[in-house]
């Protein structure tokens, strides 16, 4: 059996990272790369990176192929682009990551230390409504909340 954090340092093998004070270079360039957040439409909604598009971890696999109710064409033709996978705390998007290259995708990389990286950089948030979301404000919300029954036993 294997815990998620080995799950991740597996996936890390082929999944390049990226910064967040890299990325913040890339998207103001021409070629910008496509940003995909792979959180809970309700931790997107909350706050996030201007320009990403909001695919959750469930339905990956279907938005990244046609013939699904879930396919997004754009994310589909994205397989020779670079494409930047964004979570949280940049865990889930190596899992992400590690699944669209199997999938075909040439250039795609892990937004390492995620959301809560991008915020601890002092680079700018978003929510759903295109209005600026305090980076303080952020920390609260990208704190982790795991209740003493969620941690492993003695």
């Amino acid at each position: 059996m294997k815990s998620f954090q080995e799950l991740v340092n597996n996936c890390l093998k082929t999944v390049r990272e990226v910064f967040p004070w890299d990325l913040e270079e890339g998207v103001d360039q021409k070629a910008s790369p496509v940003l995909l957040d792979i959180r809970e439409p309700y931790e997107f909604d909350v706050l996030h990176i201007k320009g990403s598009m909001n695919v959750p971890r469930g339905i990956l696999e279907l938005a990244c192929d046609y013939g699904y109710d879930n396919t997004i064409p754009e994310l589909v033709n994205a397989r020779n682009k670079e494409v930047i996978v964004i979570c949280r705390s940049g865990h889930r998007s190596v899992l992400a990551a590690h699944t669209m290259q199997i999938m075909g995708y040439k250039s795609v990389k892990s937004l390492k230390t995620g959301v809560k990286g991008w915020n601890d950089y002092e680079l700018p948030l978003q929510n759903v409504k295109g209005q600026s979301v305090d980076s303080d404000m952020a920390d609260d919300m990208l704190i982790s909340r795991v209740k003493p029954e969620q941690q492993y036993p003695d």
